[in-house]
This record gives structure tokens, C-alpha cells and sequence, in this order.
């Protein structure tokens, strides 16, 4: 097994297994639509493959597994600059063998050289799999989103 930096000729193939890596994250509770967005994660795929900001785990011609980062940009001022690790994925059946670890710490190493001083990711809540997978990494929870469905909201009696 090996970490590469993709050509732009394993984005289609990329943007397959990020529709697989959204289609399970719906067992968790993710609201994120799959297949209609590969369109758009092609396109984005694209641009990090360009700018060099994600590794893909490969064994023989297959890739088993990617890993997407970036720098935080924005408007306002911070006191940390932060990385973002936006995808994480190893494909199921090679879990467990230390290739999503590997492909964190190419990710992290990437961003630690941009001059990032921490790095971020976002873990839906009830997927303790990969909740334990970063805590066992160094990961802390750092903020907390809470979420309410108003469809079905009722107002309380008081």
C-alpha cells in the first residue's frame, strides 16, 4: 500500500467513492444527498488535486482510500490557523488496518507545512467508530452542533 497525491485521471473514480463515503454516513444521521451531488465533489475533487491538498491510499491499481484537506480562509481573524480535514475515507473492508491513520498524518504533515496550527474535522455524533478513530488520534471535541427537526416540532405546554 502506498499514499500518492492523485493525477487528475482518479478523479472520476474519487468522486464514486465519495458517494459511497456519503451513502454510509446516512446511517448516522448526515442529511448530505449522494449521487446528485457527485457533479459538485468532482469538482471539488478536481481543484485538490490541482492545488495538491489530497493523498489517496492505493494497493496495486486500486485506491482503498482518500483523505481531502485544505487551510481555513475566511473574513475574519483568528488566533490559530486552522486546517481542515474535509473527507476522510478508507473503503470498508480495509478498515482497521492502519490506512486511514496514514492518511491523517500525510494530511496533517501537508497542512502542518502550509502553517496551519491546528487541524479540524467534523464527526456526526452517533458515529462512535470515527468518533474513537480521532480521539485515539489526539482529536478533542472542540465545538458541538445541535440540530432539531421543526417539521414535527410541537409547542410545549407551559
Amino acid at each position: 500500500m502506498r499514499i500518492e497525491t492523485p493525477s487528475m485521471s482518479a478523479v472520476d473514480a474519487l468522486a464514486d467513492l465519495w458517494v459511497d463515503l456519503a451513502e454510509g454516513q446516512r446511517a448516522y444521521g448526515s442529511h448530505l444527498a449522494t449521487a446528485p451531488n457527485r457533479g459538485r465533489i468532482r469538482e471539488s475533487i478536481s481543484r485538490h488535486v490541482v492545488t495538491g491538498r489530497i493523498r489517496v491510499a492505493r494497493e496495486a491499481d486500486r485506491t482503498i482510500g482518500f483523505v481531502m484537506f485544505t487551510v481555513e480562509s475566511g473574513t475574519l481573524e483568528r488566533t490559530e490557523l486552522r486546517g481542515l480535514i474535509e473527507n476522510l475515507y478508507v473503503v470498508p473492508a480495509r478498515r482497521d488496518e492502519g490506512i486511514g491513520t496514514k492518511l491523517l498524518a500525510e494530511a496533517e504533515t501537508a497542512l502542518r507545512e502550509e502553517g496551519a496550527t491546528v487541524v479540524v474535522l467534523d464527526v456526526l455524533a452517533d458515529n462512535e467508530a470515527a468518533r474513537e478513530f480521532y480521539r485515539a488520534r489526539g482529536y478533542d471535541p472542540h465545538r458541538v452542533t445541535v440540530e432539531k427537526s421543526i417539521e414535527s416540532d410541537t409547542p410545549s405546554k407551559g
